[in-house]
């Protein structure tokens, strides 16, 4: 996230439209007092709305639960979960290479 003051975007404009491209969510601020939120603009926005693109958005990138998504969206998890299977998200994040270092480990230990 990035904070803009009125100030700046006065002298540079493109401070705001690079943060917009780059996908960025930006405060703009008043002497130092945030008076609003520019966010950039794309399909996800249209199809679902901008609250649950929001709430979505935070949860891949990690900032809210799958709890907190279905809390604020007013569904159960288990809709949340088909939600965000029906988008092409992932629900869980699991990495198999762990379990294949811990069972290459075991296999090594039970050669003794």
């Amino acid at each position: 996230m990035k904070t803009v003051g009125i100030r700046d975007l006065q002298i540079n404009p493109a401070t705001l439209t690079k943060a917009l491209e780059s996908k960025q969510y930006t405060i703009i601020t008043k002497r130092s007092t945030p008076i609003g939120i520019a966010i950039s603009f794309n399909d996800d926005i249209l199809a679902n709305g901008l609250k649950t693109s929001l709430l979505i958005d935070g949860y891949q990138n990690g900032n809210i639960s799958l709890g907190q998504l279905a809390s604020n969206l007013n569904i159960s998890k288990q809709k949340a979960m088909h939600l965000l299977s029906m988008m092409g998200i992932d629900i869980i994040d699991y990495d198999f290479k762990d379990d294949i270092k811990t069972l290459s480990k075991i296999n090594d230990s039970s050669k003794w």
